[in-house]
């Protein structure tokens, strides 16, 4: 069954996520909602601050404790909330039905424990095998993510490592559990290009091989296109435009897209400097009233300060908030 007909694996609505600050209590996630179905590959976009790596880590329990808090909304995965199950709850999920790769693996990776002893204790904890048999399963799984040289690598530690091989450890990891669905939190940023185009086959190839459903959080919109059926695009907390990834990207229609892609290099090749979003993004506790990018946005009315637009179906399999009509 296609990522396009079937039932949500995971279905957000209405997420809102706020933090305690030395300035008082922002919201930093308002209102974020989507589908993700068994197997469709999602890209999470927006600058750095919009509220991608929150969402996500909300809907996993990884908030900081004391800090940040979940005010309301509901995440649905395999028709239970996320965002009502206790912590003994959410780790026998975490690990288990949902896999995580961080954006740098050198701080999520014991020191101290080989790759293959961290490997190993996510699969005695969530299979119950012997620890002769964990090791076996963990050779499998380095060779799985393409580790060069599994049945030596898995003795190694994290700083033996090369940057590349210690994300392949990490996503060898995440795929420990049996997972159906994997979010992966900017997992290329600190690779060289060859290394990162690497890991992006690896896991379009999981997805292919294994039916993963795949979240992935980024900022850079050459690699949704390279990778992802549907792209959500974050800005100042919300959700500005989401839709089939090859639809948005060639014809946005919400300005702030508009401007993502415009400010990549080679996007107009006959122009020498790129075409930049003018300002900075808002502070999450200094939102202005109404859109939150009326104050960087060339098309702007009166109406844009009136009240937040919210998400409407604009055709294409497309939602765009924005109160103008007719973007293309």
């Amino acid at each position: 069954m296609s990522a396009a007909t079937s039932a949500p694996l995971l279905a957000v609505r209405d997420l809102a996520v706020s933090f305690h600050t030395p300035y008082g209590v922002v919201r930093a996630v308002d209102g974020v909602g989507f589908d993700l179905a068994p197997g469709e590959f999602m890209g999470l976009v927006g600058e750095s601050g919009s509220g991608k790596t929150v969402t996500c880590r909300a809907m996993l329990g990884l908030l900081p404790n004391g800090r940040g808090r979940v005010d309301g909304g509901t995440a649905l995965f395999e028709g239970v909330d996320l965002l009502r199950m206790d912590d003994e709850g959410l780790r026998r999920v975490r690990g288990r039905r949902i896999g995580m790769v961080f954006q740098n693996p050198t701080s999520h990776l014991d020191p101290v424990m080989s790759i293959g002893e961290q490997i190993g204790e996510v699969v005695r904890l969530h299979h119950g095998l012997a620890a002769g048999a964990a090791r076996v399963r963990a050779v499998e799984l380095l060779r799985g993510v393409r580790m060069p040289d599994p049945e030596t690598r898995i003795d190694s530690y994290a700083h033996q490592l090369s940057g590349g091989m210690r994300q392949r450890a990490m996503i060898a990891m995440a795929l420990a559990g049996g997972p159906a669905l994997l979010v992966a939190d900017e997992p290329t940023t600190a690779l060289d290009v060859t290394v990162q185009a690497q890991i992006l086959r690896l896991l379009l190839d999981l997805r292919d091989s294994q039916g993963l459903a795949i979240v992935l959080v980024t900022h850079d919109l050459g690699i949704v296109l390279e990778t992802c059926n549907t792209v959500a695009v974050m800005y100042a907390g919300r959700i500005v435009e989401r839709g089939p990834a090859a639809t948005v990207l060639a014809a946005p229609r919400h300005p702030y897209t508009i401007g993502l892609l415009g400010s990549r290099p080679g996007a107009f090749p006959r122009r020498e400097r790129l075409a930049a979003i003018p300002g900075q993004p808002p502070g999450p506790g200094a939102l202005p009233t109404g859109c939150a990018f009326a104050p960087r946005c060339g098309h702007a009315e009166a109406r844009c300060a009136a009240a937040a637009p919210t998400l409407r179906a604009v055709g294409d399999g497309r939602w765009v908030a924005c109160v103008r009509e007719g973007w293309s």
